[in-house]
């Protein structure tokens, strides 16, 4: 029997497809790719890039021993924060279709240095899908779990202590060491269901506690055939007042023969955070799945600006299993490697994510609220300790606003 019909072919645009992948003997992942296209008919587009580094650039082997020139137009950390994007209605606010998704959200006080009972806590500082750590971020873990007003200031658990315990890990050394027995990892893939399952989705990492959750949804961007396009930029003070000048700079944008972003969901990753009557059900796991292809269908539907010179349409997707994985682009036929298969637009995936949220089972209120007091939050530091001229700064946390990359692996 071939690998073909031991694998079948997954079909997308079905309604049941999200079974068949769940299914013990389901395939390993999936895999969509996307054609990509810069909007306007322009030839030219922004990829990533750091100072003193530019775009990357690598020589891809290739069958016949020629390379070929291949650009990293967005990193997989940089992914999923378009990805995570896309979940968000306006700073704030859940797309509409994501109504009753859990999510922790952190906030604050007004009042500084003076809290008082009256305070109004409901002042949001980030939540869990603008937050690169998501739900293992500091933001989250210092902040109170239902704080209580007493002796002239609030006080309770911390979400991190409350975590701890929900987890039911073994502390080992005072809030430095931790052990997970093999089975509290069931517990923990509940717990974190039940306060943001989008931490499940592109992956978790608490440090303290040595719980890391690798990522269920990967997405690689990258241009084939890729050249560089050299070009000035130049800054005029026009009444110069200040001790710039008027400087003319480098400028790199890219051309290529083709874009395109790749999605691997790993299925098999998917199917063990739960067995049985342990971790999670098929329900909940398939929501993770729909909530997944949701976010890489709405990434793709409309032309979205990766970045200021990067503003991308998909053309059309193709979707694979494990059995096609060694076909570079949709075809068994060796004498069309390279050739660009038959493409399907993205709203053909079929994703019922309303439902999949409603079946889920969560509480009537999802969303839960950590309190951070804002005379800790806000507290004014001096610039003593700033970095040294020359200093090293950490461009894979947000140091550069062309690529914003503040996810951790």
């Amino acid at each position: 029997m071939s690998q073909s019909e031991t694998n079948p072919k997954l079909d997308l645009a079905s309604n049941n497809w999200t079974h068949e992948v769940l299914k013990p003997d389901g395939p390993t992942c999936l895999i969509i790719r996307a054609w990509l296209t810069p909007v306007a008919g322009l030839d030219r587009f922004q990829p990533a890039g750091f100072p003193e580094m530019g775009h990357v650039i690598y020589d891809a082997p290739r069958k016949d021993a020629t390379p070929e020139k291949v650009c990293i137009v967005d990193s997989p950390a940089s992914m999923a924060n378009h990805l995570e994007a896309v979940c968000l209605n306006g700073p704030t606010a859940l797309h509409p279709d994501l109504d009753g998704l859990p999510y922790v959200k952190c906030v604050t006080d007004h009042h500084g240095d003076t809290p008082a009972e009256s305070d109004a806590m409901d002042t949001q500082v980030c939540t869990t899908l603008t937050e690169g750590h998501r739900l293992a971020s500091d933001y989250f873990l210092d902040s109170l779990k239902d704080p209580k007003w007493s002796k002239n200031k609030w006080e309770g658990t911390t979400f991190r202590e409350s975590l701890r315990t929900e987890f039911g890990i073994k502390e080992v050394k005072k809030d430095k060491t931790y052990f997970a027995w093999p089975d509290t990892w069931w517990q923990i893939y509940k717990v974190l269901f039940r306060y943001d399952p989008n931490s499940l989705v592109h992956g978790v990492l608490f440090a303290k506690e040595q719980i890391k959750i690798s990522r269920l949804l990967t997405a690689h961007h990258e241009a084939f055939g890729a050249a560089r396009v050299g070009r000035s930029g130049v800054k005029f003070d026009r009444l110069q007042k200040t001790t710039s000048g008027q400087p003319i700079f480098a400028v790199e944008d890219e051309t290529a023969d083709e874009i395109r972003a790749t999605f691997i969901i790993d299925l098999a990753l998917l199917r063990s955070y739960g067995r049985g009557d342990k971790g999670l059900n098929d329900t909940q796991k398939r929501l993770l799945l729909e909530l997944a292809v949701w976010k890489v269908k709405k990434l793709l539907e409309k032309p979205f600006r990766y970045r200021s010179g990067c503003h991308l349409a998909c053309e059309g997707i193709e979707w694979l299993n494990e059995s096609d994985m060694m076909r570079p682009f949709g075809t068994d036929d060796a004498s069309q490697l390279g050739a660009r298969p038959a493409l399907k637009k993205p709203e053909e995936l079929v994703v019922d994510i309303k439902k999949a949220i409603d079946k889920a089972g969560f509480d009537e209120k999802p969303v839960t609220s950590v309190y951070y007091a804002s005379a800790d939050l806000f507290k004014l530091e001096s610039d003593k300790k700033k970095p040294a001229s020359g200093a090293s700064i950490d461009f894979a946390k947000g140091g550069n606003d062309a690529s914003p990359s503040n996810e951790e692996e």
